[in-house]
């Protein structure tokens, strides 16, 4: 309704953590396609933090409150929405708002929260799931049989990535920081293909996937790092390889040998899901919907849960990723 306010996360100007805090904002109003959903969980995510620094503003028409995904309660909806009931527990991604109490989400994006589910494991979801099936078996075309390496292993893309490489058959690498992520990833493994982790702080990824490939490397690589990981990706992909780049937290520029790319028939696909129009990101709901949400329901793969917060310790929460303390996704409960 006009005037009515609400909880959620506001920045008071750009920069660390500590410019978060929670405030008192006017409560959206859903448009003719939208729903207006009581949110109950939303979940971090790398994009908030370069958001909260001024780094990655919010797309126009998309609310500039942090939050990429959420699940909760249907309250009402637009003139153009049919399907959806008040007080149906719903889940999926969001341009933003998510760290609110109440948000909007396009109605051919909320899926229904499946019977046994919290909103803690709803909240979990969009984002890692639908990012590591668009960027391993969309844009890399991964396969049975084949073989990938995934850079941040133990984050929460990291986590549903292993999981959904090791389901289709593929043989898994990956990356992480501490011998007891390395041990917690592993044992993720659900399929028949063994998942190996390689510590990058006291091991070379590069010639540990040449190692217990033969030589002959890998044929996709999720890589969030970027610049600095860029010469040993490709070093590390065998002829006909692709490369798949979502975010560039170890820098953007870096000199390229043009060579190894010719020879060996390489690819190198960047991937954003956030700033995708509308009907793509409606697609890339449908394609989830259809290939990983009967398995997520079924158990056969789970989203991993580091830990939850408050919606009023988001500064915590952000703290604590940024720290990469966390195994999985960390979840701000909201309400």
């Amino acid at each position: 309704m006009s005037g009515e306010t609400m909880n959620a996360i506001v920045l008071r100007g750009f920069g660390g953590p500590e410019v978060m805090g929670l405030g008192r904002v006017p409560m959206p109003e859903p448009g003719p396609e939208d729903i207006l959903v009581r949110v109950r969980a939303s979940a971090l995510n790398r994009a908030d933090t370069l958001q909260r620094m001024g780094l990655y503003p919010a797309p126009p028409g998309d609310s500039e409150i942090l939050g990429l995904e959420l699940a909760g309660e249907v309250v009402r909806w637009g003139s153009s929405v049919s399907g959806f009931a008040e007080g149906q527990r719903v889940f999926g991604l969001v341009g933003g708002g998510g760290y609110a109490e109440y948000a909007l989400i396009d109605h051919k994006m909320a899926m229904p929260i499946p019977e046994g589910w919290d909103f803690l494991q709803a909240a979990a979801v969009p984002e890692v799931f639908f990012t590591a099936h668009e960027t391993l078996f969309v844009l890399g075309a991964l396969a049975e049989g084949d073989a990938v390496l995934i850079h941040a292993g133990g984050s929460g893309v990291g986590t549903a990535a292993i999981q959904m490489c090791s389901h289709a058959g593929a043989r898994v690498f990956f990356t992480a920081g501490s011998p007891e992520k390395i041990q917690r990833a592993e044992a993720l493994a659900k399929g028949a293909q063994p998942v190996t982790g390689i510590d990058y702080k006291t091991h070379d990824f590069q010639q540990e996937v040449l190692k217990h490939t033969g030589q002959a490397g890998v044929d996709v690589i999720l890589d969030f790092i970027g610049a600095d990981y860029l010469s040993r990706n490709l070093a590390s992909l065998r002829p006909g390889g692709r490369l798949i780049v979502a975010a560039l937290m170890g820098g953007a520029q870096a000199e390229l040998d043009l060579g190894p790319l010719l020879r060996k028939r390489l690819q190198i696909i960047g991937s954003v899901m956030r700033s995708r129009p509308l009907a793509d990101k409606r697609a890339i709901t449908g394609r989830f919907r259809q290939r990983w949400l009967p398995l997520l329901t079924g158990g056969t793969v789970q989203p991993i849960i580091d830990r939850a917060f408050p919606l009023a310790e988001a500064r915590q929460a952000h703290e604590h990723m940024e720290a990469n303390r966390n195994f999985g996704k960390i979840i701000l409960e909201v309400g």
